[in-house]
């Protein structure tokens, strides 16, 4: 079995395009072009690697040599940039990142923008669920992601980042509405709560800490940070909001926490390919050292020095 690299160029650009046409065009081929190759890569490993649908996705066999691909784009960069150090190569390969929406908005864009800035690449950030994040990985879709999956991914290197810690917050009208008693159970069941998508749990496992039994709110779905943040404040419900973003309101009184032990820690990793690649070294470097600055440690409650997120 051979396996041509430009066929499987073609799978991931098929793969992140989402449509034959799409890629054709990334690629500065036809389309027909697109669809023999993808073809001929079907034949040589005798299984069909893509399914047929809107957007396209890649099967079992697909999701195999889609990380292939990855690893493959990866390396070759990495190889070119050390033969002809400072030259002006053929366009670099975007290297797809995973990163959930709040670390995306609290602390990890200084970290991807050092990186691609010392790298001169460019990046394929991913937007995904923390729980989420590390089936990217898995599949081939990223080569490297922040998680909140503590299980380990055979091939790659999982590296404790430290916690992103959130405080159950809502105004002061909302609670004198909603919940003048406290975080009662019957009370929780009936109090709107604002929810970022169908995928965040927090609200509910947070709840359920309070109430000791499920709860079944009426929620507001709002799939933006900064804007699941300024719902809160609006009064649409309560919600977990960094820390960092609700300090500054809850000592001035804008704010008031929902409950007592109103805090939560989300632990955070850095899941990344086992692969010699400076590409992914200098990411992880990055990452790393940016939330040693930014995150919970060890449950200390230290922070960044600028107070995003702060002692609590």
């Amino acid at each position: 079995m051979r396996i041509d690299p430009v066929a499987l160029a073609t799978l991931s650009a098929v793969v992140t395009e989402g449509t034959f046409d799409r890629a054709a065009v990334r690629l500065h081929v036809t389309p027909s072009a697109v669809s023999q190759r993808i073809r001929a890569l079907e034949q040589s490993v005798g299984q069909v690697v893509v399914a047929r649908t809107r957007p396209v996705a890649p099967t079992v066999a697909g999701e195999v040599l889609l990380r292939l691909a990855r690893h493959w784009d990866l390396l070759v960069t990495d190889a070119l940039a050390e033969l002809v150090p400072g030259e002006d190569g053929p366009a670099v390969p975007q290297v797809p990142v995973v990163v959930n929406a709040d670390s995306l908005a609290t602390w990890t864009m200084s970290a991807l923008a050092r990186a691609q800035e010392e790298l001169g690449v460019t990046l394929d950030v991913i937007r995904e669920d923390e729980g989420h994040a590390s089936e990217l990985v898995r599949s081939g879709a990223a080569l490297a992601a922040v998680t909140g999956d503590a299980r380990p991914v055979a091939g790659c290197r999982l590296t404790p980042l430290g916690s992103l810690r959130y405080v159950a917050v809502c105004t002061p009208a909302y609670r004198d509405r909603w919940l003048p008693r406290g975080a009662r159970a019957a009370d929780l069941d009936r109090a709107p709560v604002v929810r970022f998508d169908r995928k965040d749990t927090m609200q509910h496992r947070v709840a359920r800490r309070w109430a000791r039994r499920e709860i079944d709110p009426p929620t507001t779905f709002v799939p933006s940070s900064r804007e699941f943040a300024e719902g809160i404040r609006l009064g649409l419900g309560w919600g977990m909001m960094p820390v960092g973003w609700a300090e500054d309101e809850l000592a001035a009184g804008a704010l008031v926490t929902v409950a007592r032990r109103a805090h939560h820690d989300v632990p955070l990793y850095w899941l990344a390919w086992r692969l010699p690649s400076r590409i992914l070294d200098v990411l992880t470097r990055c990452v790393v050292e940016q939330a040693a600055a930014s995150l919970v440690r060890d449950g200390s409650g230290q922070g960044r020095a600028d107070g995003t997120i702060g002692a609590t």
